[in-house]
């Protein structure tokens, strides 16, 4: 399994989950013990589409277990320097939950950097550690301003959606498959997200543990452009960096078989014609 170096700045993550069907079963419907998990499942999907008036029928992140975290270590200079996801083949939420969070304290509480984090991977995560006892002292243990959970402290949670909403002042209509268009990286490709709790019911384990690195490096790339709006990066060195990037995930391609049609479909962004018009060719 790929492992991250010592030396990371800011960890950028991403999470795909599974819903606890037994877990429905015990808080919303404890007196129907035969209630199967699927049957719990299925049922409080229905109550939320209707519910909702067939808009939706998105669980609750409460009763979701994460099985996949993937991560991508950057150093201070914004240098894609490490690609990992956890527990890999196994998958066991709690053996990911626990690696995650003692690699957080381990490498020294690095800056995490998500897209939406804050509305969903966090929150799941942190109700994790709750769930399987697992202490985070330097996550839950700081009060205040300096807190890595307060919202407005970038150097412990840098929220990418947030940053270029002004903190949900304007809508992202599009979201991070939009942000990476605009740079010519792939964005969503064949798996999608509604899919992950259909793909882990058929064992494609695997599959949503590569879907979730290649988010990850479009969350890198989109960072990695922000810093280059923030002054972090200087413009004519970011091709650069790129492209050592996307040498590093070429050497896993071996490891994680889903980074191969993730490069057939990379491209470099090039700055537009002055004589051009500005769309996208």
């Amino acid at each position: 399994m790929a492992t991250l170096p010592s030396n990371v700045r800011s960890l950028v993550l991403d999470i795909e989950t599974v819903v606890d069907g037994r877990m429905i079963q015990r808080v919303k419907w404890p007196h129907e013990t035969e209630l199967s998990p699927l049957a719990a499942r299925e049922r409080l999907r229905a109550e939320l589409l209707d519910a909702s008036e067939g808009k939706s029928d998105f669980v609750p992140h409460v009763f979701h277990v994460p099985v996949s975290v993937a991560l991508a270590g950057v150093d201070d200079n914004f240098r894609l320097i490490g690609l990992a996801t956890l527990d890999r083949p196994r998958f066991r939420p709690h053996v990911i939950a626990r690696s995650f969070w003692d690699g957080w304290e381990r490498r020294r509480r690095p800056q995490l950097v998500t897209f939406n984090g804050r509305g969903f991977d966090l929150p799941v995560l942190e109700l994790s550690a709750y769930r399987y006892g697992i202490p985070v002292p330097g996550w839950f243990g700081v009060d205040g301003a300096g807190s890595p959970r307060a919202r407005y402290n970038q150097r412990g949670h840098l929220d990418l959606m947030e940053f270029v909403t002004s903190h949900g002042a304007v809508r992202l209509n599009g979201g991070l498959h939009m942000l990476a268009t605009l740079l010519q990286k792939p964005g969503k490709m064949d798996t999608k997200g509604s899919m992950v709790q259909e793909l882990w019911d058929a064992g494609e384990h695997p599959r949503i543990d590569d879907y979730c690195l290649c988010d990850v490096l479009d969350t890198y790339f989109v960072h990695l452009r922000l810093a280059v709006l923030r002054g972090l990066v200087k413009p004519e060195d970011e091709h650069g960096v790129v492209e050592a990037a996307r040498a590093l995930a070429a050497a896993h391609v071996e490891e994680y078989a889903g980074l191969e049609e993730y490069l057939e479909k990379f491209r470099y962004w090039t700055p537009p014609d002055p004589e051009g018009d500005g769309f996208l060719l």
